[in-house]
């Protein structure tokens, strides 16, 4: 199984790169991303997390019929201006919840496993969801999105909740 990388692991902060091979090593890491995602009952996980510094990312949306998904070098090619406040969690940041705005309709490109370009219109829960896990592939966490004052008092706040795990 792999593990899931805690807050503040320096590898949350390192910047994923593309997949150039897409191989059965890569539908094989998707597979273990997966298990890894649903036995932390996560909707979404990106390699990053796992210490996995590629760009894929896996999600299992609930409110999204086709469910279960592999997103492999996803990128936003379209954001809608207004944005909306979501209340986010983390596998990284275990318990902690925190208002997080972000677009509420986005197109993504990505590659399937086998290396097929696809686009998808995401919104909603969707589209906060891959936003947050692209910020991952990215290097960046959730409560960057928050002013100074609310990053402090959401990491104080997970300082205390860690404790008590």
């Amino acid at each position: 199984m792999l593990k899931i990388l805690r807050f503040p692991d320096p590898g949350l902060f390192r910047k994923a790169v593309p997949v150039q091979t897409f191989d059965e090593e890569l539908g094989e890491i998707a597979l273990q991303m997966r298990e890894a995602m649903y036995a932390s009952r996560g909707v979404g996980l990106s390699g990053t997390q796992v210490d996995i510094h590629r760009r894929i990312i896996v999600l299992d949306e609930p409110d999204d019929e086709a469910g279960f998904k592999v997103l492999i070098n996803p990128e936003i090619v379209w954001r809608e201006d207004e944005e909306v406040g979501f209340d986010e969690g983390c596998l990284s940041f275990p318990s902690l919840y925190v208002e997080v705005n972000r677009a509420n309709r986005i197109r993504v490109r990505a590659h399937d496993l086998l290396g097929n370009e696809f686009e998808i219109l995401a919104e909603g829960s969707l589209s906060q969801c891959i936003q947050h896990e692209i910020d991952h592939l990215d290097g960046k966490v959730f409560v960057d999105h928050l002013s100074p004052a609310r990053r402090n008092r959401a990491l104080l706040k997970f300082s205390k909740l860690s404790k008590l795990r």
